[in-house]
Order: structure tokens, then sequence, then C-alpha cells
């Protein structure tokens, strides 16, 4: 969906295709006919927006194969499709039994991270749409937080010096922008703003700057205004914001509150949880499961969860989501005089995980909840003063 900031600025609304399974391009071809064409259908636009996630194996593919990269885009125009963002995060088995740690390899210290970025921004250099600005590519936030050495975050900043030339190369022979986030995330080399700022000083801003994921920044406890006023005065580009929420715990150490935790651990994805530390800080476990085992937390302090839950539906009492912090997410970044991204992505990947009787049970039913996310982040968006256009 296309959006009017009251600048005149175009903001592109999307959903994040990595909730669908599929890994080549025929399943891929078949996920938009089968999700994206009926949500668009569903919401009554003549356009819908679709960050797509392309494995390495599919973008070197698109990247290599004209026939194919035109393939794609018939079924992109047949179903009113429009692409201008892609997730290069998740580099292949996303939907494999067990994900976990896994999720963050290869990392930015491998070649093979580079390699699959520059073929993810040829197939996106493809696949804009002519009045699209730029486009925009989300990765991860250079590696997991251990093992990391100076020797490792050389290795990391050589490859994103080698990017940022990459892109500019693809600039001058195609025309067409495209830019790369790295997102904070819990439990990463950069989990925070403020590591973000330190992290990626002196990378060429022109090509690489951050992608603000709402559910990440929630669970760090971030205040919005703060964090995004502070990437701005770092001179770092927001190249595109994740609409997500997080999973808010006001008493984790209610017995009745830790059984209905239990349903939402499950054996695919982590699942960070953090508490605020009575001195400042953030205590911290790797995944839900660690924190709800005996004692590993005080649980004296609200929890917040990485757990991408729908933006529309709020977990039963008495947990909640982030929502609010998903609202204030939105106005820091495009509630201004002037918008501080044009790419917009809701970004739940998590509905097969959900709790029991959470989840959506046929496709109609995946399809009513992508339908259902996309028009609350429209209603939000209109709250801030954007029109559709």
């Amino acid at each position: 969906m296309r959006l009017r900031h009251p600048d005149g600025s175009l903001i592109h609304l999307a959903y994040c295709s990595n909730v669908h399974p599929a890994e080549d391009p025929e399943g891929i071809h078949a996920q938009l006919r089968r999700f994206a064409g009926p949500v668009r259908e569903r919401l009554g636009v003549d356009r819908l927006g679709v960050g797509l996630w392309l494995p390495a194996a599919t973008a070197a593919l698109l990247a290599a194969d004209a026939r194919e990269l035109d393939a794609l885009r018939a079924v992109l125009d047949e179903q009113g499709l429009e692409v201008v963002t892609l997730n290069a995060f998740p580099y292949g088995g996303f939907h494999d039994r067990v994900v976990k740690h896994r999720v963050y390899r290869p990392d930015w210290t491998e070649p093979e991270r580079l390699a699959f970025t520059l073929d993810a921004a040829t197939v996106l250099a493809g696949l804009l749409p002519g009045d699209a600005a730029r486009g925009s590519i989300s990765t991860l936030p250079l590696a997991w937080h251990a093992p990391w050495s100076d020797d490792a975050r050389g290795l990391a900043r050589a490859n994103l010096d080698a990017l940022a030339v990459g892109l500019e190369r693809l600039r001058e022979r195609t025309g067409r922008h495209i830019r790369v986030g790295f997102e904070p995330e819990p439990g990463c080399v950069i989990e925070t703003t403020e590591e973000a700022i330190a992290e990626l000083a002196g990378v060429d801003t022109t090509h690489l700057g951050v992608c603000v994921d709402a559910c990440h920044l929630a669970t760090a406890f971030e205040d919005a205004g703060t964090a995004v006023a502070a990437l701005a005065s770092a001179g770092l580009p927001v190249v595109k914001a994740q609409l997500s929420a997080a999973l808010h715990v006001a008493d984790p150490a209610a017995a009745a509150t830790r059984e209905l935790l239990e349903e939402f651990v499950e054996e695919r994805f982590l699942h960070q949880v953090r508490e605020p530390a009575p001195g400042g800080g953030l205590l911290h476990r790797d995944d839900l499961p660690d924190a709800l085992a005996g004692d590993a937390l005080p649980a004296s302090e609200p929890w917040r969860i990485h757990f991408h839950l729908p933006l529309h539906a709020a977990p039963s009492a008495p947990l909640a989501g982030t929502g609010a912090e998903l609202v204030e997410t939105m106005r820091a970044l495009v509630g201004g005089e002037r918008p501080l991204t044009d790419h917009l992505e809701v970004e739940t990947y998590t509905w097969t995980v959900l709790p029991e009787g959470q989840r959506p049970t046929d496709d109609a039913g995946l399809v009513a909840g992508i339908a259902a996310e996309l028009a609350q982040a429209r209603s939000h968006a209109h709250d801030l003063g954007l029109e559709n256009a």
C-alpha cells in the first residue's frame, strides 16, 4: 500500500513474506498467488507492497538469470503487488524445524553474507517500480554477540566497505539506489541504538544505515523518540522500519502468568527475554525457556520478550503486547514534519508458532490475519496524518 506524508513524500507500506516457507522461485510464485494476492483483494487496494524474503540460493539465481527475474516480476504484476524492500536477514532454512542461533550465520565477518546481500540488491534493482525513489534491504546486526573480537570487527568492516562499493557500482549500472539497513536485535553485536551508532560509525551512509524494528526496540526497553533522535544526530539514516510488537509481561513472577508464557515456548525461533536491572541496564536470557527455568531471572520487574505478535491482536491478559510502543515508533519515524524513512514493513513471521488457538488453521485465516495487521498499521499511519496515496 502507498501512503502520502503531509510534506508530500510517498511512504510505502508492505508486509514481509518471511512468514511463508517457500525458498525456490516456483514456491515464491505460488505463495504470492496463494497469500499476497488474496491479502490485497481483502484490503481492497489496487497495489500491495510485499517485502520479499529471498534465501541466498534463490537470490543468486534471480541475480544471474534474467528470465527467472522476469517470471517473478510477471507474477507480481499479475497479483497487483510491488516490491521496494527485501529481507536478507535469514540466509536460508528460515522455516526449518529448528532455527534458533542458525539465523545469524553466515554473519558479516564471512564473504557469503556479502555475496548474498549484493545478489539481493541486484534482484531488487530489477524489481523496483519505476516511480520508487529507492530500494531497501534489511540484514542482521553484524553477528551474534559471541564470539566477537577486534579481528571480527575488522573483517566485518571490510565487508561493509565492500558492500557500499558494490551498491554504488549497482547504482551506476542500473540507475537504482539500493540501501542496506542493519537491524538491531537482542543478543547481537548491535542490540541497541547506542551500539548501532558505535559499530556503524564511519560507514558510507549513502548506501548503509539502520533498520528499526519496533519489536526489538521495545524488547530493549528503548524509548522510540530518544532512539530515533540519536540515530538522526549521528547521521545514520533509517533505511526501513519493521512494524512489529513484542510480548510484555507485567508480573513475570505470578504462577498464572508463567503458565501462559509456557504456551509461547516453541522450538523453531529464539525468543530473547529482557528485564530491567535494579542498578540500570538489562538482565537477559537468550531464549524464553531459559528465562522460565527456576530463578534464572529475578522476575521482580516486567519482562519484554522477542516474540513478534500480530499487530491487531494482543494476547490474553495478564500478558500484553507493545502496541503503544509501536505507535510511538511510527510517530518518531513518520509523524514529524518530515518522514525519517519511506519504507514501512509489517513483519510478523511467527504466525505458525503462536500458541494453539491463536494461530491460523488454514490459508483463509492467515490471509485474514495479515490483512488485519496491514489495516491496523494503515490506521496508525492515518492517525499520524498520513493519507492513502
